[in-house]
């Protein structure tokens, strides 16, 4: 929105000032995108934002705006299905976690890979046990829905804490998975990630550091 001083110079600056400001959008607009280009935004003015919004339902091959609609609803439905995964990953929910997958799901993280749900949940529930404390969190989703198969890439950033050990571990990678719509809803077929960037530490480095586990908290 204009603030005031700008809308006092528009007004000596701008002749017909009064209709600019009646045809402002106070939302910012969003763009909409057929494949890789901009067709228009959400902003545009009366029938230019309609035309825009109709060429890209055209462009996307959706043929109406429910067919949008729906494919706008799948897009939501693999984001909450990562954000599930991740979610019980660190909050250590193993049945929540195994639900996230189809049996036959396979992973591959940097080399560390798995041919079944089975062994891959086998392996966190083991290794990523009570004092191991992680961080997983994603980014800047690229989805891409084909039916009732879709890819997407994330940016991860995680990290891992073991007290115990006076060990952390930071590090970024990008994720490449790969989902299944099942009558239940969306499922992991594939997840994998490599790194772009590792770092270590020795918690004895950093004399001052104090960590607390689930439920506890630092009072000052």
């Amino acid at each position: 929105m204009l603030s005031a001083c700008a809308r006092q110079i528009a007004r000596r600056l701008t002749p017909g000032y009064g209709d600019v400001v009646r045809h402002v959008m106070w939302i910012a607009p969003i763009p909409v995108w057929a494949g890789d280009r901009s067709v228009g935004t959400t902003g545009s003015h009366g029938a230019t934002g309609q035309a825009a919004y109709a060429a890209a339902v055209s462009e996307t091959g959706t043929g109406s705006t429910s067919g949008a609609s729906s494919e706008w609803r799948d897009h939501e439905d693999v984001k909450a299905l990562k954000y599930r995964y991740l979610r019980t990953l660190d909050t250590k929910q193993w049945d929540d976690f195994e639900a996230c997958f189809l049996p036959e799901a396979t992973a591959d993280y940097n080399g560390l890979e798995f041919a079944d749900r089975a062994a891959l949940v086998d392996y966190m529930r083991t290794n990523l046990g009570e004092g191991m404390i992680t961080l997983h969190q994603v980014h800047h989703p690229e989805i891409t829905i084909d039916g009732d198969t879709a890819t997407a890439r994330w940016y991860l950033q995680d990290k891992v804490l073991v007290a115990a050990f006076g060990f952390m571990l930071e590090g970024a990678a990008f994720y490449e998975d790969r989902y299944v719509r099942t009558p239940e809803g969306w499922r992991v077929a594939h997840t994998g990630y490599r790194r772009t960037y590792e770092a270590t530490y020795n918690l004895a480095d950093l004399p001052s550091l104090s960590v607390k586990g689930p439920g506890e908290h630092t009072h000052v």
